[in-house]
């Protein structure tokens, strides 16, 4: 996320969520185990406070691994979402965020969590995150960019998208 974070043009506030991650959950994933969805629901909570308190002065950019629907609805709505019944398909509204999903296959990815220093999720982990990712799908606000890109690349893309999406007043998630 380092290169991302320097590359983005947009002047936006980035967010990574990683930094939000309890002690416990980053102690966990060290271990090489996976984070359940009991770990992950009050750091999404968290996040979503951040994202909230952001969004009214300033655009912003969060890179996050929001793999389920529920952890995107959590983000989008708060913590307190899990409890009342899950929103439909049809409620979802149009200021629902701009999701960007980083595709690539798990040789590529694993291949660059391992050239990470000193971050607390091994490149083991990563299998786990592949079988909970559940596709993004319409009515969510979503672009799929491919990896295999270089870094430049993929910034390019992504803010192209913005502009012509006219999104450049809300947040993106990643």
């Amino acid at each position: 996320m380092f290169r991302l974070r320097h590359q983005l043009q947009l002047g936006w506030r980035f967010y990574d969520a990683d930094d939000y991650h309890s002690d416990g959950n980053k102690t966990k994933m060290a271990k090489g185990i996976p984070l359940t969805d009991q770990d992950r629901i009050p750091w999404l909570g968290e996040l979503h406070k951040i994202i909230r308190e952001g969004l009214s002065s300033e655009n912003i950019v969060l890179a996050c691994s929001a793999l389920k629907r529920l952890y995107r609805n959590i983000l989008t709505n708060g913590e307190s979402s899990v409890l009342s019944q899950e929103v439909k398909k049809d409620e979802i509204p149009s200021s629902y965020p701009f999701f960007v999903h980083l595709d690539g296959s798990i040789e590529l990815i694993c291949q660059r969590l391992e050239k990470r220093k000193g971050h607390f999720m091994p490149s083991t982990l990563l299998k786990s995150q592949f079988d909970t990712l559940e596709p993004l799908s319409a009515p969510e606000h979503f672009i799929i960019i491919n990896v295999e890109k270089n870094v430049s690349d993929i910034v390019s893309e992504i803010e192209s998208t913005l502009v012509k999406s006219n999104f450049g007043s809300g947040s993106l998630f990643s």
